[in-house]
């Protein structure tokens, strides 16, 4: 079986840099980081979690809960925090609350239970994490005192505004899921602070606002910017019932660039989180609380980015 000594002596470095660099900590540079990680990889090193777990009283496992594994956003942010777990040699269990606040508290418990050092949560719409006798640290959005990182949501909200404003739109309909939800409700903040005043902006929320869509459109409104491109989807099937032509009579918005938007027709105009960079932070956060020092950045939120496509164009 390799060993950290093993890796140390064939890249001529010590024992001690190789172990901070496997597990996190310690100041290694990022390259030599890199460096290490792709060796130990090449010479089969597994890290011997036992030991590990005796010698410092820390199982090297994480937990994670995600609000609803049937949404395809989540799935990607859970193989996404996990992939970054594992490149520094850490296991990971994944719970789904299932749409509960109550489920939540209990997979919180089932974790801790299970001895993870540290937990990761999305939490559901509304809710806080429970108090936990280990460190957690919540991917949620700037507006949730909790958030010790996520995308910017007031920010990508106002990308997707920006873009409808510039292309001429002058009554827009802004459409979400619930305004209990802190992310959608910072979307639609960051949506109607980028308009400017003379654009006549309606907000309506759930099952009852998908409903009104067609007669909104009767009464002038011209573009539609929703909260996530699930409802936009949802807004795309009701208005080709209603025979309303996308974008030729009305312009359609999503948010997250999900799978599905890059093949709707036509295809959507949506926002796109950077995953990749917030679940690096969101496990360099965890691990630094973990090991007792400051954690990086806490509270940081990472940029969106707009992503133009054919569902938006000029107003006729």
């Amino acid at each position: 079986m390799v060993s950290i000594k093993d890796i140390a002596s064939d890249l001529g470095i010590t024992a001690a840099t190789v172990s901070n660099a496997l597990s996190g900590k310690g100041r290694v540079s990022q390259d030599m980081v890199q460096r290490i990680r792709a060796r130990a990889d090449e010479l089969g090193y597994r890290p011997n979690l036992a030991g590990r777990a005796l010698r410092s009283g820390r199982t090297g496992i994480l937990g994670l809960v995600m609000p609803d594994l049937t949404n395809p956003l989540f799935p990607r942010i859970a193989q996404t925090i996990s992939n970054e777990a594992d490149a520094r040699q850490l296991g990971i269990l994944i719970a789904d609350s299932r749409g509960s606040a109550a489920e939540q508290s209990a997979a919180l418990r089932r974790l801790l239970n299970l001895g993870v050092d540290g937990l990761l949560v999305v939490p559901q719409k509304g809710t806080s994490p429970d108090p936990m006798p280990v460190p957690v640290a919540v991917i949620n959005t700037q507006s949730d005192p909790q958030n010790a990182v996520s995308a910017d949501h007031v920010g990508g909200g106002a990308l997707i505004a920006r873009h409808i404003a510039e292309i001429g739109h002058r009554h827009l309909l802004l459409l979400g899921g619930d305004p209990v939800s802190e992310v959608q409700s910072d979307r639609i903040k960051g949506m109607t602070s980028a308009l400017p005043a003379d654009i006549q902006v309606d907000v309506l929320w759930g099952a009852d606002g998908l409903a009104a869509v067609p007669e909104r459109i009767s009464q002038g409104v011209t573009a539609i910017l929703t909260t996530s491109d699930l409802i936009a989807l949802q807004v795309h099937s009701s208005l080709l019932r209603a025979q309303i032509p996308v974008p030729d009579r009305v312009s359609l918005t999503g948010f997250d660039n999900m799978s599905i938007s890059s093949i709707m027709h036509p295809r959507l105009t949506t926002v796109a989180q950077n995953v990749e960079d917030i679940a690096a932070r969101a496990i360099a956060i965890i691990t630094a609380m973990i090991a007792g020092t400051p954690p990086p950045h806490l509270g940081e939120v990472v940029p969106m980015r707009l992503v133009i496509r054919q569902s938006t164009a000029i107003p006729n």
